[in-house]
């Protein structure tokens, strides 16, 4: 009698299919925030209303809408390059890692941003986003205490540094606060997703 197992994945080909679903998720991200633009435009900018309105209950749908929400396609291309790459730093590390870094910098700063921001307010874009990314990715490394990490934080900052610390200063037209409460989500999601936190597996 003959039996057959299934042959063993080499490291490099359990890489591959993890970047790769990384990859696949932020393309799957940042393509919705296309189309729902394009039709935010055709309907005369009828979907701008599902962003954050402080303090409101009904305002509270932004919190998981407003990311996919951009005032025109100058806006969202502006959020674009950035969201691409940052995440793309993030997505190597699986699709796992980037739909939990991304929940929890939605959702830890979208309720700040609903908290604090000025009352009659809608507040869209994807840059708190952006601002969550980025914190998490600089400060990742020390808590895995991972040099090769703390290596692309410090790209991070030396690339992208003055634009986000501009990015919390008062401005016109500008949620200094979905910023704000980005960059601390991405904070809170580095320290919670450190690897010494992470349940061990056994066999």
């Amino acid at each position: 009698m003959s039996s057959q197992t299934p042959a063993k994945r080499t490291g490099r080909s359990v890489d591959t299919a993890r970047i790769g679903s990384g990859l696949k998720l932020l393309g799957a991200l940042v393509g919705l925030m296309w189309v729902i633009e394009v039709v935010d435009t055709a309907t005369n900018g009828a979907l701008d209303q599902y962003g954050i309105i402080s303090r409101e209950p009904r305002g509270l749908v932004g919190i998981l809408t407003a990311p996919f929400l951009h005032l025109g396609f100058g806006h969202l291309i502006s959020n674009t390059l950035p969201l691409v790459t940052l995440g793309a730093l993030i997505a190597i590390s699986g699709a796992a890692r980037l739909f939990a870094v991304t929940a929890i910098v939605t959702v830890i700063g979208g309720f700040g941003t609903w908290l604090i921001s000025p009352p009659n307010v809608i507040t869209i874009g994807a840059s708190g986003l952006v601002f969550g990314y980025a914190t998490y990715l600089v400060l990742r490394g020390l808590f895995n205490r991972r040099i090769a990490q703390v290596l692309v934080g410090i790209v991070v900052v030396m690339v992208w540094g003055s634009a986000l610390w501009g990015g919390l200063l008062p401005q016109d037209g500008i949620s200094w606060q979905g910023h704000l409460f980005g960059g601390l989500a991405g904070v809170l999601a580095a320290w919670v997703l450190a690897d010494d936190k992470q349940p061990k597996r056994v066999s």
